[in-house]
This record gives C-alpha cells, sequence and structure tokens, in this order.
C-alpha cells in the first residue's frame, strides 16, 4: 500500500510499523522486499539505491506478522549505528527496543538488553562471542539480515551465526545485501551456502525501476609521470630487493630476482624457505631473515612510488626505531643499516617537492569545488600516512577532515566511534568541503552524495572499487577519477581492478539472467538446508521443502557443586591412569581436601544467562555438557566449534587460571607448539607460571601442546624440549598432551568434558587466582619494560647493579658493561629513563 502526501507528489508507503510519510514507495524496493519476506534471499542492489530499507520492509513485515524479534548484522561500528538512527526513524518501534550492540556494551549488559529488544543491530563478532558465551537465544528471532554480506566467506563470523540461526531458531528467515557479492559464480554461490540462501534477486541500473532513479556517474583515469628523484629512490631500493633475491636464488627457492615479482610468488618462496626449516637446514632459517627483509623493502618501493616521499619519511622512522628495540630481528636492523637504504632515507630527508599526486589532487578539487561548483568530494587512500599527510596537505587550500578506523597505529591516534560519527554527519551537513578517508567509509556507510569521488590509487579488488564508486551519482550526476603513477605498483592493481570489476558486472547481469538456474544449483546443494541441520521448518519463513531443525529445548541450569580442588602437591597421574579405582579413591582424597583447596582461590561465577543453551540443534534429551572457555581463546575458534556440537554447552568468563575449565578438578592450558617453544629460545616463564597456578587450583591440571613439528620446527635441541615436556610433568603434575590442530584439541576438550561430568558425575567449577610476583619478579618487570630490554637483559642488569635504583641511575658506559648491553640499547635506555616527559 501507498500514500500520496498532501501535494499530491511523492507516494509515501502505509504497512504495518512503518512510520507514516517517511519511506518513499519505490517499486524495486517493494518488490524485492516481498520476495525476500518469503524464502531466504540474496539481495544485489546497486550501491546507494536502498538495500537497507529493502530489508526494514522485511523486519516490519516479520515483526507485524509473526512477532519475536529482528537481528540485523554489518561489519563496522558505524554502519551499525547507521543503520540503528535509519530503523529508529522508519519503524513506529520505540527507540529503546532499537538496540545496538557492538563491544562497548558490556556482555553482561548485552545479555539483558537482548531479553527487551525487538530489534538488535550488532557487529558480527559481538553476536559469535555472546552466542558462545551463551549470553543470547536466537530462537525467537524471526529475520536475520547480513549486511555486505559478500565477507560470508573463510572463517568470517557470518558464516558461524548463520549456522546457529538456522539451527537454533523458530522461524528463521534470512536476508543477504551487497552490491558487489562476489567476483563470479563460484564466489556468489559460496556466500549463499554459508548463508543458507536459497533465492537470489539482482537488480541493476539497467532495470527501468531502478534507472529512474539513478544519475550518471562518470570514470576517468588519470596517468602521472614520477619525478627522477623519486625514481632515483625507488630504483635504490629495488636493487637492494634485487640482491635479495639473489640470495634466495642460491637456495634455490626462486629462480627469478626480479624485484617487481608478484606477492603470489613471493608467497610460494616463503613455502619453500619453509620446507627447508622443516627438513631441518639451517638455511631456511636465513632464508627466511633476507625474505622478511624484502618485504620490508617492497613496502618502501610501493610508498614512495603510489602514495607519496612524507609517508616513506614516515616508515623509515619506524623502522628505525624498531630496529633499536630490544629483541629486534637481523631483518629489522640489516635494514636500516644497508647503505643504500641509508641513501635513500638520506634522499627521502631532503625531498621538498611535491609528490605529482599531492598536486593532482590539488588541482582536481580546486576544479570540482571550484570551477563547477561543487559541494563535497571523497578522496579515498589505502594508507592511514597518506591521509594524515594529505590531510595535512589540502587544509592549506580547503576545509578537510580525515575519517580513518579506530585502532591507534604509531605516529597516528585512531578516531572513536563518537568521532567518526561526529565527523560524517558534519560532512552531511555542509559544515566541510572534502573528506579523506581509508578504506574504512568504503561499505554501506551512509555518505552523502558527493560531486567527485577521488581514488589516490587503484584498489586491487573490483568489490571494493564498486563500494567506492558507490559514493557518487546517487542523486546527481557524478564523477569518479583514479590516480595512476605510471610504471608502479599502480598499473598492475589497474588492471586487476579492472578486470575483476569487468567479470562482476558480467556476472551480475548473467546471474540475474539465470537466478532460476542458480537457485537450482543451491537446491541442489543443499536441499533442507542440510548444510546446517536438518529437521522441520515452521510454515512462515522460507520455502515449503527446506527443512530446519526443531529448536532445542533449555537445558537444565547446573547444579551448585560442593566439590572444590583438590592439594595440588599430590602426585597427578596422566589422563590414561584416570580408571575408575584410581578416581574412587582420589575422590575420597578429594572430598576431604575441598574445602581448604576452594577457599584457596576466589571462585567466580559470571553466568547470568544458565538458562540459554549454546547448541546448534540435536537431541533435546541429550545429556548436556558444560565447557568455560577463557574470552581471551576466541581467536582460535575452539569454543566456537564446541557451541555448535549437540549437547555441549559453552560458557566464557575472563578466567584467571586455565584455558579451559571442564570439571571442579580439570583445568587446561593451551599452547600452540610455536608459543611453546618461544618460550624455550627466550626466557619468557609465562606458561610454567600459568601451568603452576592451574595446579595450585585444580587437581588435574592439564597442558595441550597444539601443532605438528614440535622437534623440527625450530632450531631447539631434542633434550630442550624433552625437559621442558618432563618439568611441567614433574615438576607441576601436568598432563601433557598433544594435537594436530584446532579441531583436535576441541575433539580432546569435549571427549574430557564428557569423562569428567557424564561418566563420574562431577560438576564445572571455576575457581583461582593467578599468584601475586615476588618482590624479585616485581623489580624484573620493572626493568624488563624500560626501553623493551626484555627479561634476560633485566636480570643481568639487576645482577650486576644490584638494586632497581642502581640500574637507572647508571650511566651508558655502566650499562655497555653488561652482557647483551650493546650501545643502541645502553642509549635507548637512558634516553627513556632522562628524558623529559613530554606527552605531546
Amino acid at each position: 500500500m501507498a500514500a500520496t502526501d498532501a501535494e499530491g507528489g511523492t507516494e509515501y508507503l502505509d504497512r504495518p510499523l512503518l512510520t507514516p510519510g517517511f519511506l518513499e514507495d519505490r517499486r524495486y524496493q517493494t518488490r524485492l522486499a516481498d520476495t525476500a519476506s518469503d524464502g531466504h534471499t540474496l539481495v544485489c542492489l546497486p550501491t546507494g539505491l536502498g538495500k537497507t530499507t529493502v530489508s526494514l520492509l522485511v523486519t516490519a513485515h516479520r515483526l507485524a506478522e509473526c512477532g519475536g524479534k529482528a537481528l540485523m548484522l554489518a561489519p563496522t561500528k558505524p554502519l551499525v549505528e547507521q543503520h540503528a538512527a535509519f530503523y529508529r526513524e522508519a519503524l513506529e518501534i520505540p527507540d529503546d527496543e532499537i538496540i545496538v550492540f557492538t563491544g562497548e556494551v558490556r556482555p553482561d549488559d548485552r545479555a539483558t538488553l537482548w531479553e527487551d529488544a525487538r530489534v538488535v543491530m550488532a557487529t558480527p563478532q559481538v553476536v559469535e562471542n555472546d552466542l558462545v558465551g551463551n549470553r543470547i537465544d536466537l530462537s525467537s528471532v524471526v529475520h536475520c539480515t547480513f549486511d555486505e554480506c559478500h565477507r560470508a566467506t573463510g572463517d568470517y563470523a557470518y558464516n558461524y551465526i548463520a549456522e546457529r540461526y538456522h539451527a537454533d531458531a523458530d522461524r528463521p528467515l534470512v536476508t543477504g545485501m551487497s552490491a558487489s557479492p562476489g567476483g563470479d559464480e563460484a564466489e556468489i554461490l559460496t556466500v549463499c551456502r554459508n548463508l543458507g540462501l536459497a533465492d537470489v534477486e539482482v537488480m541493476t541500473e539497467d532495470d527501468a525501476d531502478v534507472a529512474e532513479h539513478t544519475y550518471e556517474t562518470t570514470l576517468d583515469w588519470v596517468h602521472l609521470d614520477l619525478p627522477d628523484s623519486v625514481i632515483e629512490v625507488r630504483d635504490a631500493l629495488n636493487d637492494v630487493i634485487a640482491e635479495r633475491l639473489e640470495q634466495l636464488k642460491q637456495l634455490g627457492v626462486t629462480n627469478s630476482t626480479d624485484p617487481s615479482m608478484s606477492q603470489k610468488q613471493l608467497n610460494a618462496i616463503r613455502a619453500k624457505l619453509q620446507e627447508l626449516i622443516d627438513d631441518g637446514q639451517s638455511e631456511g632459517y636465513e632464508g627466511m631473515s633476507a625474505h622478511a627483509e624484502i618485504m620490508k623493502l617492497r613496502r618502501a618501493v610501493e610508498l614512495v612510488e603510489t602514495q607519496s616521499v612524507e609517508s616513506l619519511r614516515r616508515y623509515f622512522e619506524r623502522q628505525r626505531n624498531a630496529a633499536q628495540s630490544s629483541g629486534a630481528s637481523k631483518a629489522a636492523q640489516r635494514f636500516v643499516s644497508e647503505p643504500r637504504v641509508k641513501e635513500a632515507m638520506r634522499r627521502a630527508e631532503a625531498f621538498d617537492d611535491l609528490h605529482p599526486k599531492f598536486r593532482k589532487t590539488r588541482l582536481l578539487l580546486a576544479e570540482t569545488l571550484g570551477i563547477r561548483d561543487g559541494e563535497r568530494v571523497i578522496v579515498f587512500t589505502e594508507s592511514r600516512d597518506t591521509a594524515e599527510t594529505l590531510t595535512e596537505f589540502l587544509s592549506e587550500s580547503f576545509d578537510v577532515r580525515r575519517f580513518v578506523g579506530q585502532g591507534d597505529k604509531e605516529g597516528s591516534d585512531g578516531m572513536t566511534q563518537t568521532e567518526q560519527k561526529d565527523t560524517l554527519d558534519a560532512f552531511r551537513n555542509g559544515e566541510f568541503e572534502v573528506l579523506v578517508s581509508t578504506s574504512v567509509a568504503e561499505e554501506g556507510l551512509d555518505v552523502p552524495d558527493v560531486d567527485l569521488v577521488l581514488f589516490y590509487e587503484p584498489v586491487p579488488k573490483g568489490v571494493r572499487s564498486i563500494q567506492r564508486k558507490g559514493r557518487t551519482g546517487r542523486a546527481q550526476e557524478g564523477r569518479v577519477v583514479v590516480l595512476i603513477a605510471d610504471d608502479t605498483r599502480d598499473e598492475a592493481f589497474y588492471w586487476i581492478s579492472k578486470n575483476e570489476e569487468k567479470r562482476m558486472e558480467e556476472e551480475l547481469r548473467k546471474l540475474k539472467g539465470a537466478e532460476d538456474d542458480i537457485e537450482a544449483e543451491l537446491d541442489d546443494s543443499q536441499q533442507s538446508l542440510e548444510a546446517f541441520n536438518g529437521g522441520d521448518e515452521d510454515e512462515a519463513g522460507a520455502d515449503d521443502e527446506e527443512a530446519h531443525a526443531e529448536p532445542d529445548a533449555e537445558a537444565e541450569a547446573a547444579a551448585e557443586s560442593d566439590a572444590g580442588a583438590a592439594d595440588a602437591t599430590d602426585g597427578q597421574p596422566g589422563l590414561t591412569d584416570f580408571t575408575d579405582e584410581d578416581e574412587s579413591e582420589d575422590g575420597e582424597q578429594t572430598d576431604g581436601d575441598s574445602a581448604e583447596a576452594g577457599e584457596a582461590g576466589a571462585e567466580t561465577d559470571t553466568d547470568a544467562d544458565e538458562g540459554l543453551v549454546a547448541t546448534a540443534g540435536g537431541d533435546p534429551d541429550a545429556d548436556e555438557i558444560e565447557i568455560v572457555a577463557d574470552q581471551r581463546e576466541l581467536d582460535a575458534h575452539i569454543a566456537r566449534d564446541l557451541s555448535t556440537r549437540e549437547g555441549v554447552t559453552t560458557r566464557l568468563e575472563t578466567l584467571a587460571v586455565g584455558d579451559y575449565v571442564l570439571s571442579d578438578r580439570v583445568a587446561v592450558e593451551r599452547k600452540a607448539v610455536d608459543d611453546f617453544l618461544d618460550t624455550l629460545l627466550g626466557s619468557d616463564r609465562s606458561m610454567f607460571d600459568q601451568v603452576g597456578d592451574a595446579a595450585r587450583h585444580y587437581a588435574r591440571p592439564v597442558v595441550i601442546l597444539e601443532g605438528e613439528g614440535l622437534y623440527e620446527k625450530r632450531n631447539v635441541h631434542p633434550n630442550a624440549i624433552r625437559g621442558a615436556l618432563s618439568s611441567l610433568a614433574v615438576d607441576f603434575g601436568a598432563s601433557v598432551l598433544q594435537t594436530r590442530d584446532a579441531d583436535e584439541t576441541a575433539d580432546l576438550l569435549e571427549v574430557i568434558a564428557r569423562r569428567e561430568q557424564d561418566r563420574d558425575d562431577r560438576e564445572v567449577r571455576v575457581h583461582g587466582e593467578k599468584s601475586s610476583k615476588t618482590l624479585a619478579e616485581q623489580q624484573e618487570y620493572v626493568v624488563s619494560s624500560v626501553a623493551e630490554v626484555g627479561p634476560v637483559t633485566a636480570r643481568a642488569l639487576l645482577d650486576h647493579f644490584g638494586s632497581v635504583e642502581a640500574v637507572m641511575t647508571a650511566d651508558d658506559e655502566a650499562l655497555k658493561t653488561v652482557e647483551g648491553v650493546g650501545e643502541v640499547t645502553a642509549s635507548k635506555f637512558r634516553e627513556v629513563v632522562a628524558e623529559e616527559y613530554d606527552p605531546s
């Protein structure tokens, strides 16, 4: 239904839950929304034509018809906030029932807010964490939208959330939205399969319904020549690259010494070097160091060619600082000490001209804002350094602000979420003319229609190119200009992007003409969405032929356990020794010691949502086991994997002791083989401290070494490895088990947890606190943090001088008498200690 405004002009949508007179009635949007309301649908629509409106219309329909709540996911915080603001205006739902979930909202608060919300806007990582941590329940979600759904590949959080949603929701309906769903049909099918999408709806600017709402955008490629002074710096760096490649050629890992070889070729070289290392050949380590230096040199070349000399200067400064820090790699030290690199640094410092891209950018802005009376321009750049320096340069002639990500980098502060929002609001309101942005503004953000989109450099990915171009040509004719430095990597990126973008446009046209064929292929590959879970689907939502699992029944909350941890000083058998007789005997010992051990550390129970079951389908009558995972373990995706398993409930806490708790007596420390070997090569004893803490508070501490090549990966004597393993078992009473990968670790954790909880009727009990540092450890910590000298040098300094005070007051010459302290370390140490504090 539609209603016409009082003056008889624009027609507005009149549907349940929509704010009257707010949404213009665009036929292509309502057609897409009606189709997406009938099944799990991929919606492809050019940037700037209202994909969010399509999703909102589906959400309004589902909430009005089914009740429940809706979930909309977007990849960035600013995009989430933008969607929330739009929904609050467009829906007749109280503002406090349309809530935002980002990492800035405390987990416990999110669990409470979820219960009363009708629409939740969130970043996928937050929802993933809350699902793994058993804080939220998807059963009542009647519509789930994946914005910028082309990201649903690999291990991205969208895939896990889609799997859980299809399995857990009573009446699931999924909408995926993107202007650029993939580079070819295979990529598009991958996205559809990962999100459980069965229908594909495509509209392009060639469609009559769409064309009346779009304007022509012209695209210009501007080629620029680099000045001789810049080429000389580049060539000097390329000579060093060629020399390092010659070294690698002598090792037999490459046949080429061309400095402009592709990243794919460099990755292949690295793989061959790793094979040498795995075969025990020490030349592999030397080659790896040369390879690392080549990567640094290539970055320097890329900056001077495609960005600016100022960006190169900043990069050189960071490399100098890194080379002077304690523990600097040989590659970093060689990089800054190489005579030709030093000469390049000198030339960069002496360069006082403008990079041609800077000059051309200023000229194009003057033409757009001055001669053509334009109002707004966006300049996109890949480099944070370039965004900083370009903003400073352009501010001399125009009203300019930068727009960058939230992470702080050396020499550059990120923007807070509030600062990002305020900047975009000011740009929309015409408070300044030019926005200089990194990639953070590419996807989806409601940046106002602009007169010029300037690519400071080509991007080697068609998806990103389409996203950037979509910032213009929405409400009026627009212009896109791409700057290309000739005879540089810009040219390669230009052709890569151009070919991929052309292929994507052809694929979308093919997709539009072959939607039925694509859907048939999807039907063949995931009939009934068996990729997620089988079962009967409710009649509302997806196609009748598709089937979904009935939601799991809520698991009963675990009863409070009254058994604490056993005294960890007793001998600890390995897990294979956990026989019935042994455990009966140990059970008596544990009962006798439980009060003392349980009180040794403060018990914690932060599971505020005991009723929620973090499982992905399965038999509702199956015995549930609970696994508590440390929040800092989420990157490994082990807890995420476990949360999808039948009969497994996961809970996230910030554990004081252990990475996983499997019962009242079993805590697990997980170590990757690389991290374990790093412990042996350095002086970081934190692993042994962690295992010691586990042994003090849990009767059965377990150490899992994850990965292969324990005795082959590093140049560590086998006896050193055996000695460390022996110490863990004998000194700390820990059972040491090895797994090949994260999947096998998850399998092992489940087996141990089931053995503890199912067979022995033990319950999960989290307790323990990290042990406090001794005075000596605190002194070592203080000294090791100065100029990053590290724990080994810190102990040597304290042994030599006798106290922290004496170390801090020692001069350069006295410091250099200590083993391991050279001129660079001594100088840096004195600089940190003696220089006046200047926070600016």
